[in-house]
């Protein structure tokens, strides 16, 4: 008897030894690790551990714009222009563009479809004077003119300030400013400002403002395009019907 019962003691426990190892199989697959989850900077797609990180954003600084004395003060009579943008009141806020961004205009080539201004010289547009006395700018003649500024190589352009004529409240017409590859302007032409409210200049009808001059200038946001040729288009003032040039600045660096 007690051999017997001690067969069956041990028939039981090895039953319950096999059930029991057929539980632990699949509690061991389960345990498998998992593959670990994808990370925020794997592409879309990739397998693997390896990780493709972006470029980090540039640095961002304030880049000083130096200007000249302001030549009339107070509010701006009415021009009697539509489309007008109202003057701030305050200094714009300042331009920020990456590190190293500087004038690349400067002392730069110069041409210009009026080929014999009717005062000054074509290269006073890129020579540093921005004051608006007798001597510091360019008078062209009437109708739509522009000149065209040559940065001698590819440039990325993060912003172009020019000034007109800031002695007097002045509105200048089809102001147009772009850019491109070409001196003929064929090539990758990019338009990044067009207050042509009726397409007289023939670029299409334009959404931007028009704007009184000031002694700060008219700052055009270029937003790092490429190019290598600048090209300011306008079509007389509220004044007269000639065209007038200050200075025109370029602010960018050379294409790496």
């Amino acid at each position: 008897m007690m051999k017997k019962g001690f067969s069956s003691i041990v028939k039981i426990c090895v039953l319950v030894l096999f059930v029991f190892s057929l539980c632990l199989v699949p509690a061991c697959k389960k345990s498998t690790p998992e593959a670990p989850p994808e990370s925020p900077c794997t592409p879309s797609g990739a397998s693997g551990t390896t990780t493709t990180e972006s470029a980090p954003p540039a640095e961002l600084v304030r880049i000083e714009i130096e200007l000249p004395k302001p030549m009339f003060v107070g509010t701006p009579q009415d021009t009697r222009v539509p489309n007008l943008e109202k003057p701030l009141g305050k200094l714009r806020p300042p331009f920020l563009a990456p590190a190293g961004t500087k004038n690349v205009a400067f002392e730069k080539l110069v041409s210009s479809s009026d080929e014999e201004p009717i005062i000054g010289e074509i290269e006073m547009i890129t020579d540093g004077d921005k004051e608006a006395a007798d001597g510091s700018y360019v008078e062209l003649g009437p109708f739509l003119q522009h000149v065209t500024i040559d940065l001698e190589a590819m440039h990325e352009i993060y912003a172009i300030v020019t000034w007109h004529y800031h002695k007097q409240a002045r509105v200048y017409f089809d102001v147009v400013v772009q850019v491109a590859d070409d001196p003929d302007f064929i090539t990758n032409v990019t338009t990044l400002f067009n207050n042509d409210i009726d397409n007289s200049a023939g670029f299409g009808l334009g959404k931007d403002m028009h704007y009184t001059e000031t002694n700060e200038g008219k700052l055009i946001d270029a937003k790092g395009v490429r190019a290598r040729y600048v090209r300011l288009h306008s079509n007389g003032n509220t004044g007269n019907d000639l065209n007038h040039y200050i200075e025109v600045e370029v602010y960018g660096k050379p294409v790496e």
